[in-house]
């Protein structure tokens, strides 16, 4: 049997008129709300994945925080 993927319990804040939006499209696509919240992120996750320049970015940050902590470390 596989293994359970560890979950985190996040609070999210919205507007209320977002927030019908979304109990509405919900609904509509048969999924709970977490559900719908869930795929939208991962959809912003994979297309933030297939971006060049978010991902020239993220290379950056990663030398830039792995200087400081090289730094911290002495």
């Amino acid at each position: 049997m596989a293994e359970k993927e560890e979950t985190k319990a996040m609070t999210l804040r919205m507007p209320s008129g977002t927030a019908k939006e979304l109990e509405a499209t919900a609904q509509v696509d048969g999924v709970s709300i977490s559900e719908a919240v869930r795929e939208a992120i991962e959809t912003h996750i994979e297309s933030r994945r297939n971006d060049e320049e978010f991902r020239e970015r993220l290379r950056r940050s990663i030398e830039e925080n792995r200087e400081l902590l090289e730094r911290l470390a002495r």
